[in-house]
């Protein structure tokens, strides 16, 4: 069920989606003309909502000791996709796992590991529960950034 989202919902998911752990609810209070308990009250409120489901750090895996940053596209029957999908996230060395609604690819699954013997590993361990390997792709860079439509312009 989705929830119609206000001016100042969207400035304050636009925000935080920038930099949540640096932005604080009196910056937000400050450029909206409101008070910081406002917007805290609303950020709870997002979260209750489901529309705010946390905050993800953004890791330097190669800085980490982890060189080898790959994505693992896979094919999983449709009638078991979901579950699969769900029982990557314990493979060991899975950090995000994607549910693909087209296409024979139809799960992607973002893995990091120490070395070649890790991959081995880990891709053993995905098709031991079910995953068709199709292809593994080494990751050089990620990059993400704010959805504009929540900012108050798309200029801003």
């Amino acid at each position: 069920m989705s929830r119609e989202l206000d001016d100042l919902d969207r400035y304050i998911i636009y925000a935080l989606q920038g930099d949540a752990r640096g932005t604080t609810a009196r910056e937000i209070a400050e450029m909206k003309g409101v008070s910081a308990s406002t917007v805290r009250n609303r950020i709870h409120r997002l979260e209750d909502g489901d529309i705010i489901r946390g905050s993800h750090l953004d890791i330097d895996f190669e800085a980490a000791g982890y060189q080898l940053y790959t994505l693992i596209l896979c094919t999983a029957p449709i009638p078991k996709r979901e579950q699969l999908a769900r029982e990557a996230c314990n493979v060991d060395g899975v950090v995000s796992v994607r549910e693909i609604m087209t296409g024979g690819e139809n799960v992607h699954i973002t893995v990091v590991g120490e070395d070649s013997d890790d991959l081995s590993r880990i891709g053993r361990d995905l098709s031991s529960l079910g995953f068709e390997i199709v292809e593994e792709e080494l990751i050089r860079n990620e990059y993400t950034c704010p959805y504009t439509p929540f900012s108050e312009s798309p200029d801003e």
